[in-house]
């Protein structure tokens, strides 16, 4: 058996640290947090741990997960209730524009599509989430990935 290395309930005194740096101002509303790997590192734990404080901190409502984003500071305003305007994860509408482009047919079949780097770049998202857009429409049956090739409008 291994030695605990983390102290039992550290993720509350990691909340309990986040929070009063938002409540500080030093985390200012609609500043992005830290990655869970910087965090992890400057409180020492492994990321389970630290997801654990962000997760108590979203039940709070100081901070807000944004899919292909990250975490950001909620305003005063914001805390305690639910988003006015909930929005769909950033794949799925990066996944409608590109099925708009296929089924207007500014896409033709056979075309190729934007790499996930440049679908990286247009939609300032992460690439995992350019690449799950495509797995998206890949599971529909509108695209499919050649390897070594990139994406391309899959044939009827």
């Amino acid at each position: 058996m291994s030695r605990r290395s983390t102290a039992w309930g550290a993720y509350t005194q990691i909340a309990g640290a986040l929070r009063e740096r938002i409540r500080s101002g030093a985390l200012a509303a609609g500043e992005l947090l830290p990655s869970e790997l910087a965090l992890s590192a400057e409180y020492g734990v492994a990321r389970n741990t630290l997801r654990r404080a962000l997760a108590q901190l979203e039940e709070e409502g100081l901070i807000e997960s944004l899919p292909g984003r990250g975490r950001v500071v909620r305003s005063a305003a914001e805390r305690g209730t639910a988003r006015a305007d909930p929005r769909p994860p950033q794949y799925r509408q990066i996944a409608a524009d590109i099925r708009a482009a296929i089924e207007s047919g500014e896409l033709a079949e056979g075309a190729s599509l934007p790499s996930e780097a440049a679908l990286t770049a247009r939609y300032e998202v992460s690439r995992g989430t350019a690449r799950q857009a495509l797995a998206d429409l890949c599971g529909a049956g509108l695209v499919e990935s050649v390897q070594g090739k990139g994406w391309f409008v899959r044939r009827r």
